[in-house]
């Protein structure tokens, strides 16, 4: 097949692997959103409504290596497949389900089927795209997150208040149902290699004990996504306290930064397309984080300040498809759902901490000692990118 001939094909897969992944994330990222419900319907406390629309992100975060282990064994359409299948089994027994404690493990449930489309789509473009157009694809890709919060911030708290929690629910089943169908349809496993050709190429060996680039993009991603969890936790709240912005105000400028943070994503692909490498513009990103996290804490008062933590919305997020695309690069056609598993599990136990953690720095210093300290963790992460030594290859999985 002629790479005229597949290219229309690749655009189909992304899209098909793009619109799993917003199912996925609708379902995850949507459950907070019912936490205003959960108080004042249910009668739940805050802390209480917390913990049932956690379930979810602990079900994701417990299965990335696994599914990882699943995609790099029996490929990529029949995991994205079966996850979903769990997503729907797991938002429809949610619909269902006659307590708190069934709908929290329900929500776990299909946290886990979510899991699979992680390691699943970022295979599906490192294994159909080409080196020079993949850092592109995976940035496109990448928007599948912030576009699933975008729905799920559209869907779930409108129609939760309109017609209840089970119609809610029903709705992000029927989402996730026709994503499952999509991708057992539509999906094609990328070519790779057989096992005995793999070998010859020494694609079965474990790439961790080769060398040390994967843990070294692993740490600095972990890293990398301090300033990212802070902007996103916090900006909202420092508009409205600090700068005295209505929530209406601040919510809308915090909606309209998605379309930054996509656009940063897509940017940043194209552009390691362009020079041949991934982890040198990695490197410049986590540079520039360090100097925009620092100037936001320094002016944070002043009217730079929302300018400042405007551009930082879209300059921490642009890391992420360049480290994902790489560790899968890296990782090779058998190792790589395996090497994204691990890089998507440290990002999301740091994420879980960033939170916590920077609330009580605010708490105890203000915002701009918070935003301004962060800056400590992008200046650790530069020299742990590996770009020493990098090496693009035409295809990770074939050389179609």
């Amino acid at each position: 097949m002629n790479g005229a001939t597949q290219a229309p094909r690749r655009w189909r897969m992304l899209g098909v692997a793009m619109f799993g992944q917003i199912a996925g994330t609708v379902f995850v990222n949507g459950a907070p959103f019912l936490i205003a419900f959960l108080r004042d319907d249910r009668g739940l406390t805050l802390q209480q409504a917390g913990l049932v629309v956690a379930a979810p992100f602990a079900g994701t975060m417990v299965s990335l290596v696994l599914w990882g282990l699943i995609v790099d064994r029996i490929g990529e359409r029949a995991s994205m497949s079966i996850g979903l299948a769990i997503v729907t089994v797991g938002a429809l027994g949610a619909a269902l389900s006659s307590s708190l404690t069934t709908l929290a493990l329900w929500f776990l449930l299909g946290g886990i089927g979510a899991g699979s489309t992680n390691s699943a789509s970022g295979r599906i473009v490192v294994g159909w795209f080409p080196a020079h157009r993949r850092g592109t694809a995976m940035g496109i890709r990448q928007t599948a997150l912030p576009l699933g919060v975008g729905v799920g911030a559209l869907l779930v708290p409108n129609v939760v208040q309109a017609e209840g929690l089970r119609t809610t629910l029903l709705i992000v089943a029927g989402i996730a149902a026709v994503a499952t169908i999509l991708s057992a349809v539509l999906l094609a496993d990328p070519p790779r290699p057989t096992r005995a050709q793999a070998a010859d190429r020494g694609q079965l060996a474990n790439p961790y004990r080769r060398d040390n680039r994967l843990t070294r993009i692993h740490l600095a991603s972990a890293l990398l996504v301090v300033p990212q969890f802070t902007v996103w936790t916090y900006m909202l709240v420092w508009l409205t306290d600090d700068k005295g912005w209505s929530t209406f105000a601040a919510s809308a400028l915090v909606a309209s930064t998605q379309v930054l943070g996509a656009a940063g994503r897509i940017g940043a692909g194209w552009w390691s397309d362009l020079v041949g490498s991934r982890l040198g513009p990695m490197r410049i990103v986590a540079i520039a984080a360090t100097a925009t996290m620092l100037a936001l804490g320094l002016l944070s008062g002043t009217p730079l300040g929302i300018a400042l933590i405007v551009l930082a919305t879209a300059i921490t997020v642009a890391d992420n498809g360049l480290a994902f695309t790489s560790v899968a690069e890296i990782g090779g056609p058998y190792w790589s759902g395996r090497a994204m598993g691990l890089q998507n599990t440290g990002q999301y136990i740091v994420s879980a901490l960033v939170p916590p953690v920077m609330g009580a720095v605010v708490d105890g210093r203000g915002y701009g000692f918070a935003f301004a300290a962060v800056a400590i963790f992008p200046l650790l992460a530069i020299p742990l990118v590996p770009v020493r030594g990098e090496r693009l290859t035409p295809t990770t999985h074939s050389q179609a």
